[in-house]
């Protein structure tokens, strides 16, 4: 069932405004962001999407064509269940699994629960609240964050068992460096370093039947996306590009974070977001599909609601996709 959406009644879209902000990142604090002439050595790792439970998300994303990975729990409380992608990006479907456990850790400074806590507080249990990307040194990013001014908190390391579409298990583990803007309240930034890497392969796992193979743009909402163009190139040691009016894009080597005004999302997406000065939003997620045709036939048949929109299939956020989600052709 196809339709043009709407998000005015949507929990999303009920956000409250943030207050105008600017993120405080000194010259003379932050380090000069590489020559745009160069390799992109930054990648989009994974999008965090907070949900009430991982079997809605399952079924949700099962319903989008998504392949599922089997549940897994971090020590701290939380667990997900990740939809891994050919581009090596991937979603984090994330829930509380064990509230005890999630509180204490809270309580000994796990700043990705304290984030975690924030945005559910702030917006419920559904939503988009942390982009990642990849590293090869946590440590390095963290002194670099807290140069320049931008630091979320202290570094975190852990490790969970990982199991691949053929049910081997191994062990991996990894070290997080946070990072956000000023006044994000629940939303939040980090980096991820994988210590150790199980020699199980994704597989199966990132072949999907409704064709995404990467995702190509994460779509972030500001009144004044200027504001954030210091704290993007600070997070990532990269440097950022105005291609048009209430625009600001950094791209990385395998997907783009562009941040632009309410009106430029609506006039490029046909969607309708509440302008509230200083509004900060993760808003939605843009993947490379292979055949849009394909797509929007198994959509109308599972009675998915979607809108076309130059040629892309725009799915409104739902419980268990707590993000817009926009697909778009491949040219491959």
């Amino acid at each position: 069932m196809a339709g043009k959406p709407s998000l005015a009644g949507s929990a999303l879209a009920k956000r409250p405004g943030f207050g105008h902000m600017r993120c405080m990142v000194s010259e003379d604090k932050m380090r000069s962001p590489r020559s745009l002439d160069r390799k992109l050595n930054r990648k989009l790792d994974h999008c965090v999407l907070p949900t009430a439970g991982l079997t809605v998300a399952r079924e949700r994303l099962e319903a989008l064509g998504f392949t599922v990975a089997a549940d897994a729990a971090h020590p701290f409380g939380t667990g997900n269940c990740c939809v891994f992608l050919s581009d090596g990006s991937y979603l984090e479907p994330l829930a509380r699994m064990d509230q005890k456990a999630a509180l204490e850790a809270e309580a000994d400074g796990n700043v990705f629960i304290e984030r975690d806590s924030v945005f559910r507080q702030t917006y419920g249990d559904e939503g988009f609240s942390a982009v990642v990307l990849g590293t090869a040194d946590a440590d390095a990013d963290h002194a670099r964050f807290v140069d320049a001014g931008i630091s979320a908190g202290k570094p975190l390391s852990f490790s969970r068992p990982f199991r691949d579409a053929e049910g081997r298990e191994a062990t991996a583990s990894f070290r997080l460096a946070f990072a956000a803007p000023e006044n994000a309240d629940g939303h939040f930034f980090f980096t991820c370093q994988r210590i150790n890497m199980p020699t199980a392969g994704r597989g199966a796992l990132e072949t999907h039947s409704n064709g995404v193979t990467g995702t190509a743009r994460i779509v972030i909402l500001a009144a004044s996306p200027d504001d954030y163009a210091g704290f993007l190139d600070a997070f990532s040691d990269e440097a950022h590009e105005r291609l048009v009016d209430g625009e600001v894009d950094l791209r990385l080597g395998n997907a783009v974070l562009t941040v632009m005004t309410p009106d430029r999302y609506a006039m490029r997406y046909g969607l309708d977001r509440v302008s509230q000065h200083g509004r900060f939003d993760l808003a939605a997620i843009v993947f490379e599909c292979l055949d849009i045709a394909r797509l929007r036939e198994q959509f109308s048949i599972r009675e998915i609601l979607f809108a076309d929109e130059a040629g892309s299939i725009i799915v409104p956020p739902a419980a268990g996709q707590g993000a817009v989600f926009v697909f778009e052709e491949s040219s491959l």
